[in-house]
């Protein structure tokens, strides 16, 4: 791999930048969690069925594909900042308008916050690897991870926030408020930020290497297999788990709503406790022991009798799920260097296409099915999958 070089603000700078892409991760959070404490108020009130209700996963995240792919050529060309405010002013735009009228305009809102997503998601993630390892005694994955893992910690209390808010506000007939009290947080931020030291576009001094010889590296296939199935599979667990509960008895919207806040409040514990984690134990224990205690997660969560071990199997899941996506990003930074900004293009597309397609899957299954359980089988078979993978060393 062809070594670049790029122009980095001073370190001074630095802490600007980080402060930056973590508070832009908060409703990043929101956002890109919104659809699960949604799902059972959005069905109810457009009447639909799974497959329908799975196709608004469907749209977010196709148009947060079509997002990564604008990041990657923004990256490229312009640097960051291009990217990052185009992809906040998107995203106010659409979750301003999502409960505004009828499905039509909720499938076009969810369109443009997904598109906006696309964008702020691979560019502060990658943004934060680049400032991380700087920042860190030494440029090495452990440093990349937990400067990652703190970044998805913000994600995190965002996730949780919306589901606690969504609920809250729904109860007292606020959730507009809600909703547009989060657009204009991110016209702030996006006018606060606009004029920040951004990394400039990445220079090379020799020819970036082809991608016929990076397919030819088994890494790339791993990699790609990852950014694939784990957002899918978290995805689908977080949006699906409200509308899981809501049939499982005589529980109320209140309780579905609430539901996803159990598992990602855990993970963000996790997230908040994976700097100190990871100086303990390798990644490669922590991957294998994430994806098993994951799989045991999910399966409790759909085994079991009662309401409270559904609560148990959301929550341990969570915190099972909480330091393996960081790590992954760390490892792509770390193994590609500068050049991850766009090879990182096409992970994230690709970890934009499993969020699109193991939820919306989940729901086909359902509505085929007549099981939303059987739907759930999906991330559950993710997790295992995922397990065997990082059995190996790669």
């Amino acid at each position: 791999m062809a070594r670049l070089q790029t122009e980095l603000s001073p370190s001074s700078s630095n802490w600007k930048l980080i402060l930056a892409g973590q508070i832009a991760f908060l409703p990043t959070g929101i956002l890109q969690t919104l659809l699960g404490p949604m799902l059972p108020i959005l069905i109810a009130r457009w009447a639909m069925n799974d497959t329908q209700a799975g196709n608004l996963f469907l749209v977010q995240f196709l148009a947060s594909l079509a997002g990564v792919q604008l990041s990657g050529v923004l990256l490229a060309r312009w640097g960051y900042r291009p990217a990052f405010l185009l992809g906040l002013l998107l995203m106010a735009s659409g979750v301003a308008t999502i409960y505004m009228g009828s499905l039509a305009l909720g499938l076009a809102s969810v369109a443009t916050y997904g598109l906006g997503l696309g964008l702020i998601v691979p560019s502060d993630n990658l943004l934060i690897a680049e400032i991380g390892s700087q920042s860190g005694a030494s440029a090495s994955t452990g440093s990349r991870a937990s400067a990652v893992s703190l970044l998805n910690f913000f994600w995190g209390v965002g996730a949780v926030f919306c589901s606690l808010m969504v609920a809250w506000t729904a109860a007292h007939k606020l959730l507009p408020f809600f909703l547009g009290a989060v657009a204009l947080f991110l016209l702030l931020l996006a006018f606060a930020v606009r004029n920040l030291p951004f990394p400039a576009a990445a220079k090379s001094a020799e020819p970036t290497a082809a991608w016929r010889e990076l397919a030819k590296s088994p890494a790339i296939w791993i990699f790609a297999a990852i950014f694939f199935l784990y957002p899918g599979a978290e995805t689908a667990v977080g949006g699906w788990v409200g509308s899981y509960v809501a049939r499982l008895g005589s529980h109320g919207l209140e309780i579905a709503s609430m539901m996803p806040a159990f598992f990602y409040s855990t993970l963000t514990v996790g997230r908040a406790l994976g700097t100190a984690f990871l100086r303990h134990f390798s990644e490669g224990r922590v991957l294998r022991a994430g994806y098993a205690a994951g799989a045991a997660g999910i399966a409790l969560m759909l085994w079991a009798p009662s309401l409270a071990g559904v609560i148990g199997g959301a929550l341990i899941t969570g915190l099972s799920f909480s330091t393996l996506y960081p790590i992954t990003v760390a490892r792509l930074s770390e193994r590609f260097g500068v050049a991850a900004r766009s090879i990182g293009a096409v992970m994230f597309s690709l970890a934009s296409v499993g969020p699109a397609v193991i939820p919306w899957m989940v729901g086909v299954i359902s509505h085929s099915t007549g099981s939303l359980r059987a739907g759930l089988l999906l991330p559950l078979g993710a997790a295992v999958v995922l397990f065997l993978i990082h059995l190996f060393e790669w």
